[in-house]
């Protein structure tokens, strides 16, 4: 089971990226809003996305969870302030190197990515409130 789960987890995180890219590509393309305005749009419908692909598709969860959506603004909130730090601490370790931005982007995107994983097992749509649904 946990297989299967990380493995349509990977795969919402991805589509994640891409809709989160590919909205902010757009917005600032077609003018509509600033580069921040459209960078914040874009993560927040990403967000959304991964919220509702995560709760339907890799935890099976079809009923409202009670709570659910606040724990995962909390995971995520808890999430990218150990994605800020582990890339600080990462660039700091790693100043001297050539490769030390995008090495530190993706150590920092890796622990973000097993805290969410494990957050949203353990944390956000847990099972002992609903039944599995396999």
């Amino acid at each position: 089971m946990i297989k299967r789960e990380l493995a349509v987890f990977l795969v919402v995180g991805s589509l994640t990226v891409l809709i989160d890219f590919l909205t902010y590509r757009g917005l600032v393309w077609t003018e509509w809003m600033t580069v921040d305005q459209a960078k914040a749009v874009g993560f927040l419908t990403g967000t959304l996305f991964a919220y509702f692909a995560n709760k339907v598709w890799t935890f099976g969860h079809q009923d409202h969870a009670p709570g659910s959506v606040w724990r995962f603004v909390l995971l995520y909130a808890i999430t990218l302030g150990a994605n800020v730090l582990v890339n600080a601490g990462c660039l700091a370790l790693l100043s001297t190197l050539s490769i030390a931005v995008p090495v530190a982007f993706l150590i920092a995107t890796g622990v973000s990515a097993v805290l969410n994983f494990l957050g949203m097992k353990l944390f956000v749509f847990k099972t002992s409130n609903l039944t599995e649904k396999s």
